[in-house]
């Protein structure tokens, strides 16, 4: 096998079965099963594998040791792993930058060289050499500690930043003055999905909850979220309570403040999806916090504020979003006119310059438009091509903003902006080893089950032959009103370069047409999301893109649950899966760390008869029958605290024992990783060289197999 590495412009065979040696899959551990049961409106359901949900346990570790023992042996024959592992590593290796930003009088900007493990934190004096202000690669040993977030006073002089261990939702927040990068009073410990929003130079807000007993701290329910105001140089034990608790139990509560630091603005929520909205009058001694939205139905938050008016973007009455204006005196949402009306496209607004930028999704792709406070519109902005852009924040006072536009086929590049003209210039272009010009990204749009409508973009080389035999990858999520559009991805070369096919249907359950978009894939109405990802398979196999040999799926959080549900209602349509850090027993998501709150978009087997029965007959986990089930990888983390391991355990082990086919059942375990963010460059080509050589090898696919 020769292998070609020359250029991006490599021309490797449309996807042909090569002949190869079957794999010796070792014994799957003997999963122990436990007589649990629970009865849900009369229902006795069995729950054999529940004793994997205490991760801290001696057997479960043990258990998780023998699986990774069964999945390293063998991906460890594919015989072109190591080649994948470093093409990867090749295409990985090329500086990477993220937008500028200005505090105080130095502009930030983060760098990777390439195949450091996290991204270094800049900082440069107008045109002067950039200096290092804080690298995460210092935090540990093995790159494992990552940079979670920073926030600035707004004279800049001081900096608070987070930082994740093993990728852990828990946090520590650490402050240090700019001049001289010195710490400053004590680290604050235990902080979890919190922004920080600082008060002059005296303090900030953060937001958290009481830590869970010990021994429970991935897994344990973390049910009321509290704000706090931490004063610099006093005891984290000392912060003050300002909202939440015990008297206003919310389960989610972010604080933001104005630019001009007037308004501290909060957020209250118990679901993922709306919100209430309180604002706070800083100006004033003693001031109320005072209710402006008193219900969690809508999504509401404020933009911006010129002196008492208030800008407030919400989806109140306009399932796509608008933009309306209120005086702080009187808040209400009967108080409140539009600024920039409804349309038919979905508003992601942002602000800065004194401009404000509607950012919206026409078919799950990008489309902005650039206003005067006064809500007039001054233009459309001119963007590269088809994509994604994504940015156009900054302060007030700045002349210019920068973005970053992205497709499936266009790397990520960085654009400053000059918010007078209206003219976009490069500001930094991606030097990954890849040519747009030998690849095609379009978008189709197929019908559902029940004759809904839906987009997919399908990228793959130009002049590809469609056969049915192009090994396809196709990625969806489907769910919490998030939207999936075009961004490119370093690892899909590998896929792309081999003749494969990368295709992304824009699910119901997404946000990428409204709240109405998203409704529709939520409860009683999840199936949708579901009939939508197999009528996409189908389009693609009718269409002769692939066929069932040569199909993969793969999706992450919601979407592993996804793809659980999915291979278990249709296990013969796919050759491989990826169910990756999936929610994967419905009947108890709800009992773990923040999960009560995923209820509006799930419901829980509490709510009704009718939604047990609804969850009971989809959850990926109880829904698997004795079958010949995909090759698949499942792929968890030991430290997820979001969708924690044991629905990856519990699945992977029903998995092992329903599947009636040859195909490998497999489980990965990553060790120190989270729910994803803040993994090191290293584990990151890891997983991704296991997952797609598990790919071809189960297709029985060479890649990069010469001409």
């Amino acid at each position: 096998m020769r292998i070609l590495y020359a250029s991006t412009a490599m021309v490797v065979l449309s996807a042909q079965a090569v002949a190869q040696t079957p794999l010796k899959t070792l014994p799957y551990p003997q999963t122990k099963k436990v007589d649990t049961v629970t009865t849900y409106f009369g229902t006795k359901v069995a729950d054999p594998y529940r004793w994997l949900e205490n991760d801290q346990a001696a057997d479960t570790k043990s258990w998780v040791q023998e699986e990774n023992k069964v999945t390293q042996h063998y991906l460890a024959q594919i015989p072109f792993r190591e080649t994948i592992r470093k093409r990867l590593e090749t295409l990985w290796n090329y500086e990477k930058y993220g937008a500028p930003y200005k505090e105080g009088k130095y502009t930030y900007f983060t760098k990777n060289t390439g195949l450091q493990s996290q991204s270094v934190l800049y900082r440069q004096l107008g045109n002067g050499a950039p200096e290092v202000f804080l690298d995460p690669n210092s935090f540990s040993k093995d790159g494992t500690t990552s940079l979670a977030g920073i926030n600035f006073t707004k004279d800049g002089s001081l900096a608070a930043y987070q930082i994740s261990e093993g990728g852990s939702d828990w946090r520590k927040v650490i402050v240090m003055r700019a001049a001289d990068k010195t710490i400053v009073g004590d680290t604050l410990k235990d902080v979890k999905f919190s922004g920080l929003a600082w008060k002059g130079n005296d303090g900030f807000y953060y937001s958290s909850y009481d830590k869970p007993l010990a021994g429970s701290q991935l897994a344990g329910k973390t049910q009321i979220h509290k704000l706090y105001y931490h004063k610099l140089g006093t005891k984290q034990s000392t912060d003050k309570l300002v909202f939440g608790g015990e008297k206003t139990p919310r389960r989610y509560i972010g604080a933001s403040l104005t630019e001009d630091e007037r308004f501290l603005v909060i957020s209250g929520a118990n679901t993922t999806t709306g919100n209430e909205l309180y604002i706070q009058d800083l100006s004033k001694a003693n001031s109320p916090i005072v209710q402006v939205v008193d219900n969690e139905k809508n999504e509401v938050s404020v933009l911006d504020n010129v002196g008492s008016k208030l800008y407030i973007q919400t989806n109140l009455n306009a399932p796509n979003g608008k933009v309306v204006t209120v005086d702080a005196a009187n808040p209400k949402s009967a108080n409140w006119k539009d600024l920039i009306p409804e349309s038919k496209n979905v508003l992601n607004a942002t602000t800065g310059g004194g401009k404000i930028f509607a950012n919206y999704l026409k078919d799950a792709t990008s489309l902005i438009e650039q206003y005067a406070m006064s809500g007039k519109k001054e233009r459309s902005i001119a963007l590269p091509s088809v994509g994604s852009a994504g940015g156009f924040g900054t302060k007030k006072e700045e002349k210019e903003t920068y973005y970053t536009f992205t497709s499936y086929i266009y790397p990520p590049t960085i654009f400053k902006y000059d918010i007078a003209t209206g003219k976009s210039t490069v500001y930094k272009k991606a030097g990954v080893q890849f040519d747009p010009t030998q690849y095609e990204s379009k978008q189709v749009f197929y019908t559902s089950k029940d004759g809904t409508r839906i987009p997919m973009i399908i990228t793959h080389k130009k002049g590809l032959v469609m056969n049915g035999k192009n090994p396809t990858m196709m990625y969806a999520y489907g769910g919490f009103n998030s939207s999936v559009t075009p961004g490119f991805s370093t690892s899909t070369i590998v896929l792309l370069e081999n003749g494969g096919i990368y295709a992304v249907p824009n699910l119901r359950g997404g946000g990428e047409y409204g709240e109405k978009w998203h409704l529709a894939g939520t409860k009683l109405q999840k199936q949708n999301v579901f009939d939508d990802y197999i009528a996409a398979a189908e389009y693609l196999v009718k269409n002769n893109y692939t066929s069932k040999y040569y199909l993969a799926i793969s999706g992450g959080s919601n979407g592993g649950l996804l793809v659980g549900a999915t291979m278990a209602q249709r296990p013969e349509m796919f050759k491989v899966a990826f169910p990756a850090v999936g929610v994967m027993d419905m009947l108890r998501y709800n009992q773990f760390t923040a999960g009560a709150g995923w209820a509006y978009d799930y419901g829980t087997a509490q709510d009704s008869k009718e939604m047990f029965e609804y969850l009971y007959k989809y959850s990926p986990y109880h829904a698997l029958k004795p079958a010949n089930y995909p090759a698949t990888m499942v792929t968890t983390a030991d430290h997820d605290d979001r969708v924690v391991p044991a629905h990856s355990f519990k699945f992977a082990s029903k998995l092992q024992e329903s599947q009636q086919g040859s195909a490998p059942v497999l489980i990965r375990v990553e060790t120190k990783a989270g729910h994803g963010a803040g993994r090191s460059t290293a584990q990151v080509i890891s997983e991704q060289a296991d997952k797609w050589s598990f790919m071809f090898q189960n297709m029985n696919l060479t890649p990069y197999q010469a001409n």
